[in-house]
């Protein structure tokens, strides 16, 4: 299993426009990753992931994983992925990202092994720069 590599690919899976759109700048201005990925629902994700499944080279290092989304949520997300990680020869972390402060969705996604951590928002800049720094060492 390949571990991250730099520069990072980075995918933000969230049905903010806005919230994309500075998420993607922010990474950009502060060359923390070489590629972003952005999808507005965890199917879109997954259908990008599971399309790629072999091309480790196009999949995600790092994946910001919105709560709450139409279509498929970040829980739905996460049941999915579960399946298909087996088959993936690259190591993705996963942060689940969300403005929920619901102490019951903290508890879910403690639950999956696969998601590193859980990111109240809005992510600050900077938080930015520890996520990927604390990843590099």
């Amino acid at each position: 299993m390949m571990t991250p590599s730099l520069p990072f690919t980075i995918c933000i899976i969230d049905d903010d426009k806005i919230y994309k759109f500075i998420i993607k700048k922010t990474l950009e201005i502060k060359k923390l990753a070489s590629k972003v990925l952005v999808f507005s629902d965890g199917e879109e994700a997954l259908i990008y992931i599971f399309a790629n499944i072999k091309n480790t080279h196009k999949l995600p290092d790092i994946i910001f994983l919105d709560i709450n989304m139409p279509i498929m949520d970040g829980f739905q997300f996460m049941d999915e992925y579960v399946k298909i990680k087996p088959r993936l020869d690259k190591k993705i972390i996963i942060y689940m990202v969300t403005s929920s402060v619901d102490p019951a969705d903290l508890k879910r996604a403690k639950e999956y092994n696969e998601i590193f951590d859980y990111i109240i928002k809005p992510i600050q800049p900077d938080e930015f720069t520890k996520i990927i720094n604390a990843i590099k060492s």
